[in-house]
């Protein structure tokens, strides 16, 4: 159920803003990371440890141990949700390594097609239809991505896998009877024992850079939050939007992913530039075709609560 805000309340528009501003910049955290030494495994396996913690914090202030109790007892439900853990696990292992290893340009574009990909996903598994602007939109992206493959000289992987990865995430999320905040604990959950054990490994080795040292060990623990944090906001404000203000805010996150990567000095080609131009006006047109559907939308509420 979707939660009305009050008139002119701003709170969920900042809210969502500030989502994607975190989701967005998050690339930052993870060069940093890689600067004080830590490998791309070892950044993913303190997201899975420390996110646990954080995640159990606002489950507890939620209010929902008794539903996260439920899930944890339903072996059905259980399996659902550690196949979208292994999904958000993968997504953040070659995002994590797409930032670390100067590729967050490519990990940009997997972000900008990935709502185009929901739309089609949506139409092939859940029977929704595909109107025009959504099909100019998702042929935009596509010559985009083509245009992509000629400039990097290969497919691009990392993107396409990062828009997959994430999309498949989103389905499977769609048919898990759990709230966001149950659902994230419990994936956490899931991830934990890997991320423990990989660190405990890491330890014995000498080679656990986040246990070195206290400064070594602060930045480690900004990975929960880091994780975290976004999820809740964007729980927050969707529950408080129309879909079409959250579709049209969400290109920011990749728009500020492409920054930082611009930022770093990945290489930005004229042909690479095309590529995104396409991918930028396939993002313009989802966001208008989003704004004259919701638009309709509320037409025809209005026009039933008339009759």
């Amino acid at each position: 159920m979707t939660a009305a805000p009050l008139p002119n309340d701003p709170r969920p528009v900042a809210t969502a803003i500030a989502c994607y501003s975190l989701w967005g910049l998050l690339p930052l955290l993870f060069m940093a990371l890689a600067a004080h030494g830590f490998g791309a495994p070892e950044i993913l396996a303190h997201r899975a440890v420390w996110s646990v913690f954080v995640a159990g914090l606002f489950l507890l202030l939620a209010g929902q141990w008794g539903e996260a109790r439920r899930v944890l007892a339903t072996p059905r439900t259980l399996a659902w949700l550690a196949l979208s853990a292994a999904m958000i696990a993968t997504n953040w292992s070659l995002y994590v390594f797409a930032t670390t290893h100067h590729a967050t340009l490519e990990a940009s574009l997997g972000y900008y097609i990935n709502p185009l990909l929901n739309m089609a996903a949506g139409a092939v598994l859940f029977r929704e239809r595909i109107d025009r602007w959504s099909a100019v939109a998702i042929g935009l992206a596509a010559v985009g991505v083509v245009i992509q493959t000629i400039a990097l000289g290969h497919v691009p992987i990392i993107g396409l896998t990062l828009a997959v990865t994430f999309c498949a995430y989103a389905v499977i999320r769609k048919r898990v009877p759990a709230s966001a905040q149950t659902g994230l604990f419990v994936e956490c959950l899931v991830l934990l024992p890997f991320g423990a054990l990989f660190l405990a490994w890491l330890a014995t080795h000498g080679q656990a850079t986040g246990f070195a040292s206290p400064a070594g060990l602060a930045w480690a623990l900004v990975n929960g939050p880091a994780t975290v944090i976004p999820l809740v906001l964007f729980a927050w404000s969707a529950r408080r939007l129309p879909l079409s203000t959250i579709g049209f805010i969400q290109f920011l996150a990749p728009t500020l992913q492409f920054a930082c990567g611009v930022w770093a000095g990945e290489a930005l080609t004229p042909l690479r530039i095309v590529s995104f131009v396409f991918i930028w006006a396939g993002a313009g047109v989802f966001a208008i075709g989003a704004a004259r559907r919701s638009r309709a939308a509320r037409r025809a509420v209005v026009l039933s609560e008339t009759v």
